[in-house]
């Protein structure tokens, strides 16, 4: 005979994981929306947003779907351009990180990959820049890239805070509420 302790029981465990996905949700919308506000060029939350839609959503689809979804919804709202697929592209790359981060969630880890997510950002994206509106030279690279940094800088910021509060707000929910945390995941020998 075993004894289920009442959060074990399937109807509850069901309530925390509706509850974790309802918090997911309302973290990744708000984000979503904040690039709908006036900002600062490029400090938004879309590589957050990707590196928190990775390592906080279980399944492979949703990772993937529900944080392109809230791009694409806000990019339908401020416009579309020529460089969606590598803008998609890149951000996939991110989501990609996101996932590898899900067993190693420390912080200088999540801190490490959110500036490589930053740098493949401004690496892929003024690549493509670079192929559609520069010579293609040396010069024009170099002329490109430099041209970016600005944007670099604030890529990097709002990556910074962006993860610093949307990873902050799950590990502060996940604390005071420990029935939202995900079933730690199996690892296979």
């Amino acid at each position: 005979m075993t004894l289920n302790h009442p959060i074990d029981a399937p109807t509850t465990r069901n309530k925390f994981k509706l509850a974790r996905i309802i918090l997911l949700a309302i973290l990744i919308a708000g984000a979503a929306g904040l690039r709908l506000v006036p900002h600062p060029p490029n400090f938004t939350p879309i590589g957050a947003l990707a590196l928190f839609g990775g390592a906080c959503f279980r399944g492979r689809r949703a990772a993937f779907l529900v944080p392109l979804t809230a791009l694409f919804l806000g990019d339908l709202v401020i416009g579309l351009h020529v460089l969606i697929p590598v803008v998609y592209g890149s951000f996939a790359l991110n989501v990609v990180l996101g996932r590898w981060l899900r067993r190693r969630r420390r912080l200088v880890t999540l801190a490490l990959l959110t500036f490589a997510g930053s740098v493949q950002f401004f690496v892929v994206t003024n690549f493509a820049c670079w192929v559609l509106w520069y010579p293609h030279t040396i010069a024009g690279l170099l002329a490109c890239y430099v041209a970016a940094v600005p944007f670099f800088q604030n890529t990097l910021l709002g990556d910074a805070v962006f993860v610093a509060v949307m990873f902050g707000a799950m590990a502060f929910a996940e604390a005071r509420f420990p029935a939202i945390r995900e079933r730690p995941i199996p690892i296979s020998v």
